[in-house]
């Protein structure tokens, strides 16, 4: 079981993760409300990764009764969350419905609502850094090595159909289970079925040193394992080998981040361009304070915001 956080005495937002206490946005969500003109406070529910399911049951009907708890954002949690409580909402996004998982809950006119954001702040944070024209000039593969939900997310962006051209030549599937794998390959024959797809399973990390040892040049790499930020570790050996002239993203912005550094220490050698995950981060939360509190977020929303959190917390990021 778990503790439920008390009746709310003031607008309250909930972040449900895993060790929310570590997360810079405890810091950064009193200065935000400031600058938004928002009173509210945001309370943190830790909860074990792969919980009950009677527990995910638990911290949604609380939020749902609880009059002036106003909505969450959600990590880690996103699939096993909207699958324990998918009956509760009474409404889900397209996003949702589709990823099969949700990072936002919210409260319209006193009716529950899921939302999956993802889709949407993975877009925006990529293209802050991928170049323009990067896949249609240089031909390059992604390697993603998770398959949960930043994965499906990054995927959908990447592999849109609006892209026309414009779209990496491979999507490479690693992941330590099959279950997730198999989910993930029809969540995304729906999105774009014309796409060459390769499926992993790769257990250990040597397997995917050996699938990343096969990339073209000019690739994009993603950590979506979750490894180096709750957990500690890497998805790759210390003996991988980047393939050159590469975009590495690190989805993780806290932690050891082991993938990243190993990307640094290759970074000259292969001129690798690396990323980690402080933009993403933003824009997820900035994507879901903003539909908890219904505003929108134009250009100079953001910009403010954004400084803030660089004023606060200068990233450990690394950009060429």
């Amino acid at each position: 079981m778990i503790e439920l956080p008390k009746k709310a005495k003031k607008p309250t937002m909930y972040f449900i993760g895993v060790t929310t206490n570590q997360s810079s946005i405890m810091d950064l969500f009193p200065h935000w409300m400031k600058a938004l003109d928002i009173e509210a406070e945001l309370v943190g529910i830790d909860i074990d990764i792969h919980a009950d399911p009677e527990i995910y049951r638990q911290v949604v009907d609380f939020i749902k009764k609880d009059e002036l708890s106003y909505g969450a954002l959600v990590t880690t949690h996103k699939i096993d969350l909207f699958n324990a409580c998918k009956d509760q909402f009474d409404y889900l996004d397209n996003h949702a419905s589709m990823q099969e998982e949700l990072s936002c809950i919210s409260k319209n006119n006193g009716k529950l609502e899921g939302s999956a954001k993802d889709p949407i702040t993975s877009g925006l944070a990529m293209e802050a850094f991928i170049p323009d024209k990067f896949w249609e000039k240089h031909n390059g593969e992604v390697l993603i090595m998770g398959a949960g939900g930043s994965a499906r997310a990054i995927s959908s962006y990447l592999f849109d159909e609006y892209n026309d051209k414009n779209m990496p030549s491979k999507l490479i599937i690693n992941n330590r289970s099959q279950p997730r794998l198999d989910k993930f390959k029809r969540i995304f024959n729906k999105i774009n079925s014309d796409v060459e797809v390769q499926y992993n399973l790769t257990p250990k990390p040597e397997q995917n040193d050996k699938v990343m040892a096969h990339l073209k040049p000019y690739s994009l790499i993603v950590n979506a394992t979750g490894l180096g930020k709750d957990r500690p570790g890497s998805p790759l050996t210390d003996k991988c080998i980047f393939p050159e002239n590469s975009l590495v993203w690190e989805l993780n912005y806290r932690g050891e981040r082991r993938f990243m550094h190993q990307a640094l220490e290759n970074k000259r050698e292969k001129n690798l361009y690396i990323e980690d995950g402080w933009i993403y981060f933003i824009h997820g939360w900035a994507q879901v304070i903003a539909e908890v509190f219904h505003f929108d977020i134009d250009d100079n929303i953001f910009i403010k915001l954004e400084k803030i959190a660089n004023d606060i917390k200068q990233p450990e990021t690394s950009k060429i």
